[in-house]
């Protein structure tokens, strides 16, 4: 099974950058562009896992989850994967608000699934979620200045997903477990 650890955004969110990218869509049709509902805040992806090991991996990724508050996040700008956008392939929507703790939680996530006997990135962690991909290097510069000015309303993320991913699959993702972050100590 191909897995990943993620966050969604809102549908409203969703909407709020689907205004900012659906006019960008028609001018670069080369480009793969992920769907309103596909999109999400990926926190640690942990590729091809045999399904024996899900209920370790759903165990050890749940208590990581639940030593974290919820996080107070919002879309605003966006980048390039490589950052060098004239040889990009990715395009992305930057996440802001609660970085340093939606670190942490990757982190602390990727440790999870190494114990589990995973092999994950050690590559610093950069909050997005992926607009659209290109099969080959290209120019996303202009696509990327136009995305300057997205900023989304603010939401507070609450809930972890694990998610198998089908490739050329339908439906594309399916949800395998769903954590809760831990909630916030109330005054009193």
């Amino acid at each position: 099974m191909r897995l990943f650890v993620a966050v969604d955004p809102p549908t409203t969110v969703a909407a709020e950058i689907e205004d900012h990218v659906s006019p960008l869509r028609a001018r670069s049709p080369a480009l793969r562009w992920t769907l309103p509902e596909d999109r999400h805040l990926t926190l640690v992806f942990l590729g091809e896992v045999p399904e024996s090991r899900v209920p370790e991996i759903d165990r050890r990724m749940g208590a990581e989850v639940a030593r974290h508050p919820p996080l107070s996040l919002e879309v605003r700008g966006s980048g390039t994967f490589p950052e060098n956008s004239a040889r990009a392939r990715v395009l992305w929507a930057a996440v802001e608000g609660d970085r340093h703790r939606l670190t942490l939680l990757s982190y602390g996530l990727r440790g999870a699934a190494r114990n589990s006997g995973i092999d994950v990135t050690r590559r610093p962690y950069v909050p997005h979620l992926t607009l659209a991909r290109s099969k080959r290097p290209c120019d996303l510069g202009e696509l990327r200045d136009r995305l300057d000015g997205l900023r989304s309303s603010g939401f507070t993320a609450t809930e972890v997903r694990l998610v198998r991913s089908r490739i050329g699959g339908t439906p594309r993702y399916e949800t395998i477990a769903t954590w809760e972050l831990a909630p916030r100590a109330t005054d009193g």
